[in-house]
């Protein structure tokens, strides 16, 4: 017999044995109850007591009632340790057979070392600390709340196997409190953007999902249907084009952290369903959207009590100074040195050296989608400190506001750190014949079989011809900032409940 199948069939014992312990509950009348309302956290209790010495505590007689899951227990007779975690943390319970035995309860000590690992339950008593100095709660009242039906794994080495991590995130988080502190610092991170935003007057929206028509963005969407519209519907690729709406109709300031949705490849980069911060700010443009964007990113890391001199995979990354600023020609050329200015803007050129590096042909190839696939491929992997890749070419930038200098590039950026993309901005594209005619020539590339190009959306074309102030727009890649901050290799570490296939 395999072991997976020794394992199944012990599981399965385990599992027999506590269902009928849950039956001996259920016709005892004590199953589930929930009258028990805990009052302390593990975390707060070590946070206040921990530094006190024994003799003060005791003279303190402090009190407590708190509930948890039992992670551990060890029984000693009349006498057992267990300890519980809670939403906080952890905290030890001293169960003696004379403290919680009662007239009413004769049995209680005998039951309690029945419970099993996993069970939640709740406790009332008296905090002291142990001859090894743990603070602990001598229990004077226990009750099983909740019934744990299947074991924990691995019970001393937590839940090592990462497909199972992503499947059951809720295992997951039982077992591995670093996986705890990864969506507490997510948490943290998104408090402190939405703190940040506030301070320099952007107002948070919210913005539709379902989209009658997929824009904001060259991606290929997911296709739904709406049966009482009886029409085709998109999730939403990105928020843009409806905040633009908003800044049309006069809110100068406003951003959305934002579930999108992208029909793409998975990897450890990638995620169908993303989050993204997105921001627009009137009488601004990409340049002082750098600027902004720096000081968001330094502030969330700072939110998160974070240096701004992080390790990344075993690397220094410094957010503390000034972002680099580097064409697409000049990144390729600062880390390819072979490669000469007339060379890279020869489009024949390009074509062959993209081929040669074995990269697939952007579709409709022009000389600006053939630098930006020559970068990707030579150049983007080295961008390890933040750096932004600027004046993007017209042909890959459909959104973004032409050079007054050169009318070839866009006032566009992409923030690039530990090799890959966090960030993509630009001076918005504002003059409502030129957007029409952008939005042409991706469908002209879309009916040629780009399926990431765009659709044409003739209300957010009405909507500039009513008049869009000169704008700066920015969308921030929440996942992948994460990742850099918690130092994690893959979106699905970052990302609560990641997709996959089926089991």
């Amino acid at each position: 017999m395999e072991n997976n199948d020794v394992q199944s069939v012990d599981e399965n014992t385990i599992i027999q044995e506590r269902r009928s312990k849950l039956n001996d509950l259920r016709k005892e009348g004590v199953a589930f109850p929930n009258h028990f309302k805990p009052e302390h956290l593990a975390h707060n209790l070590h946070e206040e007591f921990d530094s006190i010495d024994k003799p003060e505590l005791e003279e303190k007689n402090r009190h407590v009632i708190v509930a948890g899951r039992m992670m551990l227990k060890r029984v000693m007779g009349k006498a057992s340790f267990a300890t519980i975690q809670d939403g906080s943390g952890r905290i030890q319970l001293y169960v003696t057979r004379d403290f919680i035995n009662t007239d009413d309860q004769p049995e209680l000590y005998s039951a309690f070392k029945k419970w099993d690992m996993g069970d939640i339950i709740g406790a009332k008593g008296k905090l002291f600390k142990t001859n090894t100095n743990e603070l602990t709660i001598e229990v004077t009242e226990i009750l099983l709340l909740t019934k744990s039906l299947r074991p924990l794994p691995e019970k001393f080495h937590g839940l090592q196997d990462q497909e199972m991590k992503y499947r059951q995130r809720y295992l997951d988080l039982m077992v591995n409190q670093d996986t705890k502190a990864t969506f507490l610092t997510r948490s943290k991170a998104m408090q402190a953007i939405r703190e940040f935003m506030g301070k320099n007057q952007f107002l948070e929206v919210e913005t539709p999902m379902l989209h009658p028509i997929p824009g904001g963005a060259s991606a290929k969407p997911f296709k739904t249907h709406h049966n009482a519209l009886d029409m085709e519907m998109f999730l939403r690729i990105a928020p843009e084009l409806y905040l633009k709406r908003l800044v049309v109709g006069g809110f100068d300031r406003v951003f959305e952290i934002n579930r999108n949705f992208r029909n793409e490849g998975l990897s450890v980069r990638h995620n169908p369903e993303f989050t993204m911060m997105e921001f627009y700010a009137a009488y601004t443009d990409y340049q002082w959207l750098m600027t902004f964007t720096e000081e968001c990113i330094r502030a969330c890391i700072s939110g998160c009590g974070q240096n701004l001199k992080l390790i990344y995979q075993g690397k220094d990354i410094d957010f503390s100074q000034p972002f680099e600023r580097l064409t697409l020609v000049e990144a390729i050329k600062k880390y390819n040195s072979q490669f000469k200015t007339e060379d890279l803007n020869d489009a024949a050129f390009l074509t062959k050296e993209v081929q040669r590096l074995g990269e697939e042909l952007p579709p409709n190839p022009s000389l600006g989608s053939l630098q930006l696939a020559l970068f990707e491929a030579v150049a983007e992997k080295h961008l390890w400190n933040p750096t932004y890749i600027i004046d993007y070419p017209i042909e890959v930038s459909p959104l973004a506001r032409a050079s007054g200098q050169d009318p070839s590039i866009t006032e566009r950026f992409e923030l690039f750190i530990a090799g890959r993309e966090i960030a993509n901005g630009f001076s918005e594209l504002n003059d409502p014949e030129e957007q029409a005619l952008r939005f042409k020539k991706q469908v002209e590339q879309k009916e040629a079989g780009d399926d990431e190009a765009m659709y044409y959306d003739a209300d957010f074309i009405r909507a500039l011809e009513y008049g869009m102030p000169p704008t700066g727009g920015c969308g921030i890649g929440i996942d992948r900032l994460i990742m850099l901050i918690t130092d994690k290799s893959s979106i699905r570490d970052v990302i609560l409940f990641p997709h996959m296939r089926p089991e």
